[in-house]
């Protein structure tokens, strides 16, 4: 049973084979009420904007428990409008952020993969056994581009230049490294028409688990909401309306790797 607050009202609320429920509600602030309760039995009692909820004598909110018991008065802190929409604004943050982190990751693994020119973040998933522990390359070389067919590793530490080779040697990226002593060099050799084909595979493959990854989110975000519904704190209606937003939401993300994907697919087919 829903009831609206105003400044100062009753209400009476008969359950079967139990007495009637008497309210007296008065304001304790300009977004609070206090709940003065003269016989115990309550079953549920909620308002739609500054939120009660007392059960079999047990009153809750916010997490806190007061217990109520007949002929005892009860002062129930209740939820506040703004209250409620900072627990909407940070789930509508956390959405928003890991959307992002999941166009970021679309994007990089797109980077590591070689289109048949030379670009340093084909370099990006490779990890160096650096003094025992795996170390991004890129953290222990500088890595440059001296034309659109090489790359040039120099590592700030010499003595690293037998484990990057090893690195290199064991990663996806099909190419041999040359060690000189002091750089490693890598020359870019041009796509077949089949290797062009299978990468291309390979991107919408990672594509579309950029899109799952978005779905996910947008499932986890829903889950929030409707816990907010069975709190009493958003309608069904309310639920509805934040759904829908965030569907919009997540179709332009979904159209951001869809055009990630065109561009890089892009990159793939040409000779």
């Amino acid at each position: 049973m829903a009831i609206s607050i105003s400044s100062s009202s009753t209400a009476l609320y008969q359950l079967s084979n139990s007495k009637p429920i008497s309210f007296s509600l008065r304001p304790t602030g300009p977004n609070c009420v206090k709940c003065n309760l003269t016989s115990g039995c309550v079953k549920s009692w909620t308002a739609a904007a500054n939120y009660v909820k007392i059960q079999a004598g047990t009153g809750k909110f916010a997490r806190k428990t007061v217990v109520l018991s007949q002929r005892r008065m009860g002062t129930l802190k209740c939820a506040t409008m703004e209250e409620i929409e900072a627990e909407k604004s940070l789930i509508e943050k956390n959405v928003k952020e890991r959307m992002e982190k999941t166009i970021e990751n679309v994007k990089a693994s797109f980077s590591s993969i070689r289109t048949g020119r030379s670009n340093p973040d084909m370099l990006d998933k490779i990890k160096v056994e650096y003094y025992g522990t795996p170390t991004s390359l890129k953290s222990i070389a500088q890595i440059s581009t001296p034309d659109s067919n090489s790359l040039l590793v120099n590592p700030y530490d010499k003595s690293s230049l037998k484990a990057i080779e090893k690195a290199i040697v064991n990663s996806d990226l099909g190419i041999t490294p040359n060690n000189d002593g002091d750089v490693i060099r890598l020359s870019i050799p041009q796509l077949t028409a089949d290797r062009r084909k299978e990468l291309s595979k390979i991107v919408a493959k990672q594509a579309e688990e950029g899109k799952v990854a978005l779905r996910n989110i947008r499932r986890d975000a829903i889950k929030s909401y409707d816990k907010l519904e069975k709190e009493k704190k958003l309608s069904e209606d309310n639920v509805k309306d934040l759904s829908s937003d965030l569907q919009k939401v997540i179709d332009e993300y979904i159209k951001k790797v869809d055009s990630i994907f065109k561009q890089k697919e892009k990159e793939l087919m040409k000779v």
